[in-house]
């Protein structure tokens, strides 16, 4: 196998519960997240509230891989990472995606700094190589903004963790948005758009399908359709075009369909838009947005054919359950149906300018 810089876009933490005694403000410590297990089910308690049941029947986590130790722990994590030929790791809160249904901003502001500041800890293990965003307080743009300059400035995360749902009402070409994209721009740092299952915020399928698989399957590439919708043709990207947009877990066989018929639609119908766009949605797409895919995705040669291999990165979820970990980089790095050139850049190079490393 030849030799890639690797770097993996989408990668998880595990937060144990008894983080929040040690990181979260004690006033605060009877409302922090903690997992509640029955047989074959999982449930939060966040904020005084459980959320909806993950998964179904009592048999239903049968067959699914255990999750390896480096979800909380740094220095397994670094040796699943040499094992696997990965120079660094982007990686995004799991409990933390359920801080976007909190009710109350002020709990959401302190769940959202007792995470960034563990992250910073865990991270400190080997800074160059273990990457954190921000998870954002979404409800609240104002909270967003002091929140990213702090975690930016003093604990120099990478990026802002946001969800691609309407959280507080709001899609992303909300006018109330823009200084927030303004201080991303200024702040030189990605804007991250992650999905999560957890059917506590606005999310699609939750009101037409009760099976947990189905509503995985279609919240995580749906949500993310509309959330590029309003990035594009909502101008955000032709106001903001510094803007880094990393989408992930969505994989990347929905892109060309999506920007191509975002083409068409803005091209026959673009007179409705609330501004006029003086490129095409495809040509901000290639200037702005990196999306992440997994190796053993049949689409990523039809994406290079009709969008190029600028914008794609590579991921691998680790530690969670959805994809082998073993032998991920060798999905990639020995396909016979990219070039050279196309791995370098899905395997680290692309992910290296999306985040500056």
């Amino acid at each position: 196998m030849a030799t890639y810089r690797v770097i993996d876009a989408d990668g998880h933490f595990m937060e144990p519960d008894t983080i929040w005694t040690k990181y979260l403000e004690p006033k605060y410590h009877s409302q922090a997240p903690k997992g509640m297990y029955e047989p074959g089910r999982y449930r939060l308690s966040i904020g005084g509230r459980l959320t909806p049941y993950l998964y179904g029947p009592e048999d239903s986590l049968k067959g699914t891989r255990k999750m390896s130790a480096g979800g909380r722990d740094p220095k397994v994590r670094l040796a699943d990472m040499d094992a696997e030929g990965i120079e660094a790791m982007v990686m995004y809160t799991t409990t933390g995606l359920f801080f976007f249904g909190v009710d109350s901003l002020e709990l959401t502001v302190a769940l959202c700094r007792a995470f960034n500041n563990w992250a910073h800890d865990f991270c400190a293990a080997d800074p160059k190589r273990l990457i954190s965003p921000a998870i954002m307080p979404q409800m609240d743009v104002h909270a967003c903004i002091a929140e990213l300059r702090r975690a930016v400035n003093e604990l120099g995360l990478k990026g802002a963790f946001v969800r691609p749902n309407p959280v507080g009402g709001r899609t992303f070409d909300h006018p109330d948005w823009e200084p927030f994209w303004s201080v991303v721009e200024e702040l030189d740092v990605p804007l991250v758009l992650h999905e999560g299952a957890t059917q506590d915020v606005p999310q699609i399928g939750n009101a037409r399908y009760q099976n947990f698989l189905y509503r995985h399957m279609i919240c995580h590439p749906f949500e993310q359709q509309m959330a590029l919708l309003s990035l594009i043709c909502g101008g955000v990207l032709e106001r903001h075009p510094n803007l880094r947009v990393v989408i992930v877990e969505a994989g990347c066989g929905w892109v060309p369909y999506w920007i191509e018929r975002m083409d068409h639609h803005v091209e026959e119908w673009g007179y409705l838009l609330p501004a006029r766009l003086p490129l095409k949605p495809s040509e901000y797409f290639k200037r702005q947005c990196f999306v992440s895919a997994d190796g053993e995705e049949r689409m990523l040669p039809e994406f290079i054919s009709c969008l190029g291999d600028d914008n794609l990165c590579f991921s691998t979820d680790y530690p969670h359950p959805d994809h082998q970990f073993q032998g991920v980089v060798g999905q990639i790095a020995n396909r016979a149906d990219l070039s050279e050139s196309a791995k370098r850049k899905i395997l680290g190079e692309n992910a290296a300018r999306a985040f500056k490393l």
